[in-house]
């Protein structure tokens, strides 16, 4: 089977939708099937994956944090050339151009298609911004949810704000993996700040829908917390002036493990999310995780281990008082976390993941 996997970004764009697409093509080759991944040629493709770099402009990610790679004309005809020459393709989300140009052709090629998708509504400070979220998912990704032959969501938050419940057409729902290798609680772990203070991680985007003013302004209301930032975006948390915010910039896989295992919480007061890869990391380390509601839901199971925190990003000050009261209730005992870190690494597997989603492409 020949399966193209349609992305808007290569991995090296930092993104949690890249990397998913990342690990389910590694598996997917590694399980037999011939792929080429087709993605935005705005970042560097990856060396070990067939590849298909799109020429794209991306005009809105630096202006409103939403990244949207449009393929030029010979985009379009590469993509075109690339659907012909598939037996399948997976689409990742549907409000990208990408997305929305590799279903249209492969319905016009007579290519199965599995849409997997990561996220739902996006609710943005600005009301504008969620006026054309809401527009754009009742006038695309809704009629591409539809259109796909089947439908996969790794979120059963998300399933249920687009496709209601119970559920108004078939789906398969199926977790984003975790590498086991990698990501455990037993492993070095970084070294401490030399004040000692108490660390609250976050990994991701430095984009407005991660909840960056909520962080901001936690920091600035508890001093006495080092809060350690990994990742990279437009939003400087260097410029914000707060000596305990410390920015370490984008980290590789086995500096976010090692991460995970010395600080003392993962903080993502993001919105609009699906279920973040950076949470399934974290509770596979044994890192106890505050996450902005209703994400502590898209695995029903999961739970057990998580705390959710009502975030807003209209009033940041309001967020960060619920999530620094959430900091200081007591947290896991540590047979609590190593619990929840078995119970992760035996949940949440890309092999398996890989395995289900090209069952729905040769079904």
């Amino acid at each position: 089977m020949h399966i193209l996997m349609v992305s808007h970004f290569f991995e090296s764009h930092l993104g949690g939708i890249e990397r998913v697409a990342g690990h389910l093509s590694r598996q997917m080759i590694a399980q037999g099937a011939e792929l080429t991944w087709a993605a935005s040629a705005q970042d560097r493709a990856p060396v070990d994956i067939p590849a298909l770099a799109l020429p794209c402009v991306n005009p809105t990610e630096k202006l409103t944090g939403l990244p949207m790679p449009i393929p030029g004309p010979g985009g379009m005809a590469a993509l075109w050339r690339a659907v012909g020459r598939c037996d399948a393709v997976v689409v990742h989300d549907a409000l990208y151009v990408t997305s929305i140009l590799a279903l249209v052709m492969a319905r016009m090629r007579g290519r199965r298609v599995v849409l997997i998708q990561h996220i739902a509504g996006i609710p943005f400070a600005s009301s504008v911004m969620r006026w054309v979220m809401g527009l754009a998912n009742a006038m695309v990704t809704r009629p591409m949810l539809w259109a796909a032959d089947r439908l996969v969501f790794i979120s059963d938050t998300v399933r249920r704000d687009l496709i209601g419940d119970p559920a108004r057409r078939d789906y398969a729902l199926l977790f984003n993996g975790v590498d086991g290798e990698v990501f455990t609680h037993i492993g070095p772990a970084a070294q401490r700040l030399p004040e000692g203070k108490r660390r609250v991680l976050f990994v991701g985007r430095f984009v407005e829908k991660k909840g960056l003013s909520i962080l901001r302004a936690a920091a600035a209301m508890r001093p006495d917390i080092s809060f350690l930032l990994a990742g990279a975006g437009p939003i400087r948390p260097a410029s914000w002036g707060l000596a305990n915010v410390h920015d370490l910039g984008p980290q590789k896989p086995a500096q976010l493990a090692a991460l995970y295992r010395s600080a003392d919480c993962l903080l993502l007061p993001s919105v609009g999310e699906g279920y973040p890869l950076v949470i399934q990391e974290a509770m596979a380390c044994g890192l106890p995780v505050i996450c902005g509601a209703p994400t502590d839901r898209a695995d029903p199971e999961a739970g057990q281990f998580l705390r959710g925190v009502p975030v807003d990003l209209s009033d940041p000050d309001g967020s960060a008082a619920r999530v620094v009261a959430m900091l200081d209730a007591p947290c896991l005992t540590l047979p609590e976390r190593a619990q929840m870190a078995a119970w992760a690494a035996g949940r949440y597997s890309w092999a398996a993941m890989a395995r289900a989603i090209m069952g729905l492409m040769a079904g």
